[in-house]
Order: structure tokens, then sequence, then C-alpha cells
């Protein structure tokens, strides 16, 4: 299909399909080939796999058996895509007994490594999988087989993003989808390959090509009005842009339409991520029940519900299991792309648990996988979460610069929620600092955002934190080590308090010895004077 060619595949189906009925002669196989392409980009399976049967018997009998091959090639791919593994595994032997036949020198020895590439990817051998992407993409080029080339590249440059080589792997991924926006891929090798580049995008926080690509695949599919492969995964990837701009009811349509299309077209995968976009959204708006059940049915999809679940957990106020299942994600999670996703929310919950020295640890990794990338989201992901442990560490100041640059970058991405939390720990930055006014602005653009968006619970938050007077001396406490000293001053041992707060003993005892320094005293009874006097507690 060429590149701006609006096509109709019902219409295209009844025609094939008229003349394969009528015709005086059994169609022949190129025909066969094109009636199956437009079954599949209807989303009728079955009917594809008959015909591209179909199409391999016709081609054998003609002797034309690298032709013969690549019906088996697709065929199985197919097949393993829907989770067929054993009639995908016989038609990829039938494909490498014709390869035997027809020599190792030609593309589709090339088409042919592929399977093996999803092989070693899903064995976890990530860098075998990148070392034969790398090699079908070089049969693709030798033979000019468009096709090939586009669908080992974008493959090849998906895996050194998942290795955390991502300057190398986003050039393969433009150079795949320059060839699928300009039309020069077949139907279904174009799908795949927008697809794959997106959710690669995803996977290497390229927030920016995923909004263009994203657009592109629209417009791909607005072209073809009556096509339902690959309109499931578009919208998913329209749902998650949508979500990520604030506009979440319109997300949340997105999502669900996505759900049904990726059911109907047998794609549970994707349907999982578009319930955990529906997960996501509802967490947000503080519906919980909603949430729960979103990611429930995500995960009745095969997609695992972390770290939106332990996220949920802490805003339910359940630290202790949001604390257990964020610990079990960051332990699983191996590859840099899924710690880079894991991480952020592992730290917000280590700063809740008030385990800051885990968080610590994690914003120093979260850092290591930004690699200079600057104005994206990993950045401004990393530089909250150091900003947020440092804050919760008591040093305001240092907090200040991490918290603005992450302000910053998620404002210029249209990150409508993201730039808010920013906002709110500046805010509370601004406060520790003394600097009130400052602080009253921070917070009442934060409100004002969360309002907007319709997140009730940080709004909440928010306008309790609005709430506080404005004058009051904290005598250089941090929010911590107030809700510390108030149980101190009620007579309260550490262990007491740590029970109370959640927290570890020894945490409570550095909270104390921060109490007594900045208040200048020596003793709890001495610590406990002090507050009541000062209006502390």
């Amino acid at each position: 299909m060429n590149a701006g060619q609006a096509v109709s595949w019902v219409a295209e189906y009844e025609r094939l399909s008229a003349a394969d009925r009528l015709g005086p002669e059994p169609s022949a196989a190129p025909d066969i080939e094109r009636l199956a392409t437009a079954a599949f980009m209807l989303g009728l399976a079955d009917e594809y796999f008959d015909l591209l049967e179909r199409a391999y018997e016709a081609r054998l009998e003609a002797g034309e058996g690298r032709a013969a091959l690549r019906c088996a090639f697709w065929i199985g791919v197919n097949l393993a895509q829907r989770g067929e593994v054993g009639r995908a595994g016989g038609w990829l032997g039938r494909a490498e007994r014709l390869l035997e036949d027809e020599g190792p020198d030609c593309a589709e020895a090339g088409y042919l490594l592929l399977p093996l590439v999803f092989r070693h990817a899903d064995s976890g051998d990530l860098e075998a999988a990148a070392v034969v992407a790398g090699e079908a993409a070089v049969f693709g080029e030798r033979f000019a087989d468009r096709d090939l080339f586009a669908l080992a590249a974008h493959e090849h440059g998906h895996l050194l993003i998942r290795l955390g080589r991502r300057e190398q792997g986003v050039s393969l991924l433009d150079e795949a989808m320059l060839a699928a926006v300009d039309g020069e891929l077949a139907p279904i090798a174009t799908g795949f390959v927008y697809c794959g580049a997106i959710l690669a995008c995803d996977d290497a926080h390229d927030l920016h090509r995923a909004r263009e690509w994203t657009a592109a695949l629209s417009e791909w599919c607005a072209r073809q009005p009556d096509l339902v492969a690959f309109t499931g995964r578009c919208l998913v990837h329209r749902a998650q842009i949508m979500a990520i701009a604030g506009q979440w009811t319109d997300a949340e349509a997105e999502a669900r339409r996505a759900m049904e299309r990726c059911l109907r077209g047998e794609n549970p995968a994707a349907a999982g991520e578009a319930c955990y976009v529906c997960a996501e959204i509802a967490r947000l708006r503080g519906d919980f029940a909603a949430a729960e059940n979103a990611y429930r049915e995500a995960t009745g999809h095969g997609r695992d519900p972390q770290p939106g679940l332990a996220l949920l957990r802490l805003a339910q106020g359940n630290t202790q299991s949001a604390d257990a299942a964020i610990r079990r994600a960051e332990a699983a999670g191996a590859e840099p792309a899924l710690r880079a996703r894991i991480l952020p929310a592992y730290v917000e919950i280590m700063v809740a648990a008030d385990d800051l020295k885990a968080a610590a640890v994690a914003c120093d990794e979260l850092e290591s996988l930004v690699l200079g990338h600057e104005r994206e989201p990993l950045t401004a992901l990393a530089a909250h979460a150091r900003g947020a442990t440092t804050l919760a560490a008591g040093d305001a100041r240092a907090a200040m610069r991490p918290l603005r640059r992450a302000f910053e970058i998620w404002h210029q991405l249209d990150a409508s929620y993201e730039a808010a939390r920013s906002r709110e720990l500046l805010g509370q930055a601004y406060r520790e600092l003394g600097d009130v006014d400052t602080a009253t602005f921070e917070l009442e653009a934060a409100h004002h955002m969360f309002a907007t968006l319709g997140a009730a619970r940080d709004e909440t938050r928010v306008g309790l934190l609005l709430e506080v007077p404005r004058t009051v001396d904290r005598h250089g406490l941090s929010e911590r080590e107030l809700e510390v000293l108030k149980h101190l001053a009620a007579g309260e041992t550490n262990k007491v308090i740590a029970s109370a707060l959640v927290l570890s003993t020894r945490t409570v005892d550095r909270h104390v010895s921060n109490i007594y320094s900045k208040l200048g005293v020596s003793t709890r009874a001495a610590a406990a004077t002090y507050a009541h006097k000062h209006a502390l507690v």
C-alpha cells in the first residue's frame, strides 16, 4: 500500500472472493495470497490460515519453493502469536526443510532467522536474540527485501533498547519506521513494524517518537476504515499518549475500545495493556474499586499488574503490602527497560515506608539509566525520585534543583499529572525553607492541576497542605519529624512510634536524633516541653 493510499479491505476481500468462487480455474497463488492478506486485515484469522495454506500448496505444485517457504513462514509466525505453538512449529519446520532444498543464499534464510530471535528473547537471552536479529537485517539489505529488513531492524532496535543500548536501538527503529511511513512495505509487515516500534519507544521512554509514530499509525489505520488487524494495538498506544497528557476520560474510552478490538483480533497481550491503562487512570482518580478490577483483568490477560498495583496499595494506606509487592517486582526485573519502569514506583514506596537508604540506592540506578538523555521522561522520573528522597531526608535545599528539573521536563512534555506531583513537592520544599509565599504559589498551582485532571485524592491532599497556617514556624523540622515529635511529646517510646508510623525503630531513632539537634535539646522531656511551648504539637 503506497503512502497516503486509501484501501477498502472489504471491497478487496469481496472482489477476490468472488473471483475465487466463480472462476473456471482455481485462483492463482498470488491472488490467493492477496485474498489471505485481505482476510488478515479484516480480522478473519481462521480464513487467513486456510487461504495461506492453499497458496502454500499451489506454490509447491508450481515448483516455487521460495514462495511456498514464505507462505509457511507467515503461517508459522502468526500461529505462534496466537499461542498455537505446536502448529506453528510444524509450519516453521516445513519452511526449514524447503530452505534446505533452496539453499541458504537467499532472503528467505533471513526470514527464518526471525523465529530464532523470538525464541532467544522468550528464553531471556537478549544478547543472542539481538545478534540473530542483526544477521536477519543483513539478509534484508543484501537481497533488497524491504519487508525483511524493516521487520528485523525494528526487532533488533527493540532488543538493544531492552539491553540498555538506547542510541543504537532508536537509530534502527527510525530506519525501519521510515520504510513503514513511506509506504514501502507490504500491509501486514507495515502493521507489525508500526506496533513493534511504538512499543519499543515505550521501553525507551521516548515520548516524542511515541507521539509522532502513534499519530502516523492512526493515520495509516484511518486510510483503511474497515481495518481490524492492528487497530486494537493502535488504540492502546493512543490511550497511553492521551493518559500522559491528562486526557483521562478520552484515554479510558480509547483503552476500552482497544480491549474489544484486541480480543476480537486474538491479541490478549495488547488487551492486557489496555486493561492496565484503565487501571492506572482509575487509581489516579481515586476510584480504587475500579482500579482493583482492572488490574485483575490485566493480570488475566497476562499483563503483570506491577508497579501499578503496588502504588494502589500505597494509596489505600497499606504500606506493608505495597512494600512487599514492589520489592518482589524490583528483584525480578533485570532488564534496563523494565527497571526504568519499576524503579520510580519503588522509590515512591520506599520513601513512604521511610526506607530512605533503599530509595537513595534506587535513585542512583535510575540516574545511571538516563545516560545523559536530557528532556526525556526518564530524566524527569529520575529527577523527581531524587528530589522526593532528598526532601524526605530533611534536606529541602538540595531537593529543590532536581524537583525543579523534573517539573520543567514534565511541563514541556505536557505530562500534566506528573508536573503537578513535582510542583507539590516543590511547594513543600519551599515551605521547609521558610519561603511561605512561593510555597503557596506552587501548592495552589498543583491543587488546580489535580482538580482539572480529576485526581480527587491528590487535590484533597494538597488542599489540606494549603490550609496549614502560612506563618507557622516549624523550627527547621520536616513533616516526618513533626509527626515523630507529636508521638514523642505524648510519651511514646521509639518502638511504639515506629509501629504507629509504620517505620523501622532505627529510622525513628534517626528522626529523634535530628529533632534533638534542630531544637537544641538532649532529652525526650526537653523535646516535649519545647514542642508544647512553641505549639509544634
